[in-house]
């Protein structure tokens, strides 16, 4: 299975994604105090990564 650079940029976009939904339910439903909020703000920083990867598949 050959893997060129969007794939790439494709599988790193779906586990950023996924990381990022993990960062933001730990900030939600663990972590009652002001930790949640930091989880949750790095959470939407992992989505805005991965919009920038998505952006970039085809381009580079």
């Amino acid at each position: 299975m050959g893997m060129d650079k969007n794939t790439v940029l494709a599988w790193a976009t779906l586990i950023m994604i996924i990381v990022g939904l993990a960062l933001i339910a730990l900030g939600a439903f663990r972590y009652d105090d002001i930790a949640g909020y930091g989880f949750a703000s790095v959470g939407v920083g992992f989505f805005a990564i991965a919009w920038v990867f998505n952006a970039l598949k085809g381009r580079v």
